[in-house]
């Protein structure tokens, strides 16, 4: 998987396949080797294996800025928002809150609503004060329709026979990576060599090996 854009400033909601999904370590390790900048994870359920992360970065100093603490309760999950908040300057190039509705389930209904809210838009505002990134994740339809309220850019991750293709309004995946070999895409060669208008007689057109004649 090889995302061809920077992922945007703001609030970013990531739909994954599964809680535990590693789509999100290989995203996060993408972006820090691009931008290597100290970066927050928050994190829920578990989802932060260390073992993950660094199968997927290229090498260890990938990593060597990403800060990670864990939640166990809403509470400490919204605590830790306010924290990050707190400590983030504008040298942070990364928040990351993977699961970010799931600690909310187990709070009373009269008090989760709101809750979630302020979490999710201290995470928005995070993003648009730092000019950062701040990427949360979930599966739950039900509850993810609240957080797509407050997210300014979607990304969904499919499943292929190629591996995870990521797809949003700028974000896409070009092409695939197999560790001996790469998988590329049309998109991929469209970005790299142009794109032809729509040919309505045979024409021939010069290319760098030769001249292609196109039907």
């Amino acid at each position: 998987m090889d995302p061809t854009d920077e992922l945007e400033t703001g609030l970013t909601l990531l739909r994954v396949p599964a809680a535990r999904s590693t789509v999100l370590h290989r995203l996060v390790c993408h972006h820090l080797e691009r931008q290597r900048a100290p970066a927050y994870w928050i994190d829920a359920r578990n989802t932060a294996s260390t073992h993950a992360l660094y199968e997927c970065a290229s090498t260890p100093r990938t990593l060597e800025g990403l800060e990670i603490a864990r939640a166990f309760t809403a509470y400490q999950h919204h605590t830790l928002v306010r924290e990050v908040a707190r400590r983030a300057d504008a040298n942070t190039g990364l928040v990351v809150a993977p699961n970010v509705a799931d600690p909310y389930a187990e709070v009373p209904d009269w008090e989760r609503a709101e809750l979630l809210a302020a979490t999710l838009v201290t995470l928005r505002e995070l993003g648009r004060a730092l000019a950062c990134p701040v990427v949360v994740t979930g599966t739950d339809e039900q509850a993810l329709e609240t957080v797509a309220e407050h997210a300014t850019t979607e990304i969904r991750s499919v499943q292929t026979r190629e591996g995870v293709r990521l797809e949003g309004e700028r974000y896409r995946t070009a092409w695939y990576d197999h560790g001996t070999y790469w998988q590329t895409t049309i998109p991929y060669w469209v970005e790299v060599c142009g794109s032809l208008e729509e040919v309505v007689d045979p024409v021939v057109v010069a290319a760098d090996w030769g001249l292609v004649e196109v039907a």
